[in-house]
């Protein structure tokens, strides 16, 4: 991730339970390895399937990407495709963006795909209403 959330997103950060998160992360190193074995020693969620996950992504975020691969999307795309929210941005983009952001924050370094360059679109739908 390229530096901490908009300011004007916070509050649905908070809301969606991740505005602590956020701020753990900020000066301190996390070890991948250690989450990752705190991660298998608990059930995080049960399995979520979809028969669309390009109208999974559309509904959540506004875009598809190209290329999902079973759910994973690429957390560049995700950079890319989701720049800082301005003062002039839409409830709407602001949420997207949002969802963006804790998908980064999943996919970096909670929940991270042994490629490290993917996050699948069912944290979304398991952790985050908003």
């Amino acid at each position: 991730m390229h530096g901490p959330p908009s300011p004007l997103v916070e509050n649905y950060l908070r809301e969606a339970g991740f505005w602590h998160v956020v701020t753990v992360g900020r000066g301190c190193k996390l070890d991948p390895k250690l989450i990752s074995a705190l991660i298998e020693r608990y059930a995080v969620t049960r399995f979520v399937q979809s028969g669309d996950w390009g109208a999974v992504c559309y509904e959540l975020l506004g875009t598809i990407l190209k290329n999902i691969n079973g759910g994973h999307i690429d957390m560049g795309w995700l950079r890319d495709t989701f720049p800082n929210p301005d003062d002039d941005s839409t409830e709407l983009k602001r949420i997207r963006y949002a969802r963006a952001y804790i998908l980064q924050i999943i996919g970096g370094y909670l929940m991270p795909n042994l490629s490290w360059n993917l996050v699948h679109l069912r944290w979304l739908l398991k952790l985050v209403d908003f």
